[in-house]
C-alpha cells in the first residue's frame, strides 16, 4: 500500500509538472508568420531575424512560405491555416496585395492584430509594415545604372511579379528615376520572371536578342537577379547588371566583377522587427505604422566593410 501510495504521488507530481510547463508554453503569445515563399536565402534571412525577437522577447513563432513565389493560393491557404490556431497576431508578406484582404479582415473582426512584412497589402488593415523602402531603394539603382553607363542608351528591367507591393514598388522606383532624371536612358523592356532564376536568364537571353544595343539590365530581386547574370554570360553580353538583395552566388558575382553592384535590404531587420512590432500590437500597445528596416548599395568596393558586411546573408 505505502508503494502504491508513493507511486501514485510521483504520478501526479509528474503529471503537475507537465501542466506547468504546457502552461508555461501556453503563456508565450505565438505568432504565425507568412512569406512570401522559401527558396532564396533572403526568406531564410529574415527568419533568422524573426527567431532572435522571438527568443529575446519571450514570444513563440512559427514561419512558413509557399514553396515558389508564384503560389498565391497556397499562401492564401497558409493563411487560412494561421488564423484558424486563434494567434495573437498574424505577420503576413503578401505574393498578391489584394487577394489576402479577404481574410485580413477576418483576422481584424477576431481582434488579431496583423503586421505586413517585405511587402504590404492595399489595405489600412495592417496595424504596422515592416519593410525596405522599395520605391527610394530602387531609385538609387537608376542611378547607379545610370552613372555606369554613362548616362544615355537602352536598359531593361527583369522583376519578379506584378502583383505583390515589392514587385510595384522596384519596378516602379526605377522606372520614375529613370523618367525624371535620365532623358537620354530609354527602358525598352520590362518583363517578369517568378523570381525563377532559370525563367528570368531565358527572358534576358530574348531581351538581349532583341536589342543588341542594350548597356543595362536590373534584376529587382535574388531569384531575377541571378538569370539576368546567367541569361548574360550564356549570351556572351558585356552588359552592365545590377542586382537587389545578396546571396551567396550574387556576392560572388560582384566580388568576381561579373555584376557590378546591387542594392541589399536587412532581411534579419525586416524579421526581427515584424515580431518586435507583432507582440506589441497583441498586448495592445502603439506601433509605428511604417517601419523602415533600411537598404545600402554594395559593390566590390565595399563589400566587406562592416557597415555592408552586416547586411548580407548567405
Amino acid at each position: 500500500m505505502f508503494t502504491r501510495r508513493i507511486l501514485l504521488g510521483a504520478v501526479a507530481a509528474g503529471t503537475l509538472m507537465l501542466s506547468a510547463g504546457l502552461a508555461s508554453a501556453q503563456d508565450k503569445p505565438y505568432i504565425a508568420l507568412i512569406s512570401k515563399g522559401y527558396q532564396h536565402q533572403f526568406w531564410q534571412a529574415v527568419k533568422a531575424g524573426a527567431d532572435k525577437a522571438a527568443a529575446e522577447l519571450g514570444a513563440e513563432v512559427t514561419f512558413e512560405g509557399p514553396d515558389n513565389e508564384t503560389q498565391v493560393d497556397r499562401q492564401i491557404d497558409m493563411l487560412a491555416a494561421a488564423l484558424a490556431k486563434k494567434p495573437a497576431a498574424i505577420g503576413l508578406a503578401a505574393l498578391d496585395s489584394q487577394a489576402a484582404i479577404p481574410l485580413l479582415q477576418q483576422a481584424k473582426d477576431a481582434g488579431i492584430p496583423v503586421v505586413a512584412f517585405d511587402s504590404g497589402v492595399d489595405s489600412d488593415i495592417p496595424v504596422a509594415t515592416a519593410s525596405t523602402d522599395n520605391l527610394a531603394a530602387s531609385a538609387l539603382a537608376a542611378d547607379k545604372m545610370a552613372e555606369l553607363i554613362g548616362g544615355s542608351g537602352k536598359v531593361a528591367v527583369v522583376v519578379h511579379d506584378q502583383t505583390s507591393r515589392t514587385g510595384i514598388d522596384r519596378r516602379d522606383g526605377f522606372l520614375k528615376q529613370m523618367a525624371d532624371k535620365y532623358p537620354d536612358i530609354e527602358v525598352v523592356a520590362v518583363e517578369y520572371g517568378d523570381g525563377d532564376q532559370l525563367k528570368s536568364t531565358e527572358i534576358t537571353k530574348t531581351i538581349l536578342q532583341a536589342n543588341p544595343d542594350l548597356k543595362g539590365i536590373f534584376g529587382a530581386n535574388e531569384g531575377s537577379a541571378i538569370g539576368v547574370l546567367n541569361g548574360v554570360k550564356e549570351m556572351g553580353s558585356k552588359v552592365v547588371v545590377i542586382g537587389y538583395d545578396s546571396g551567396a552566388a550574387q556576392k560572388q558575382a560582384i566580388r568576381d566583377g561579373d555584376m557590378a553592384g546591387a542594392i541589399t535590404q536587412n532581411p534579419i531587420g525586416i524579421g526581427y522587427e515584424t515580431v518586435k512590432a507583432a507582440l506589441a500590437a497583441s498586448k495592445g500597445e502603439k506601433v509605428e505604422p511604417k517601419i523602415d528596416t533600411g537598404f545600402f548599395w554594395y559593390d566590390k568596393t565595399n563589400i566587406d566593410s562592416p557597415e555592408i558586411a552586416a547586411v548580407l546573408y548567405d
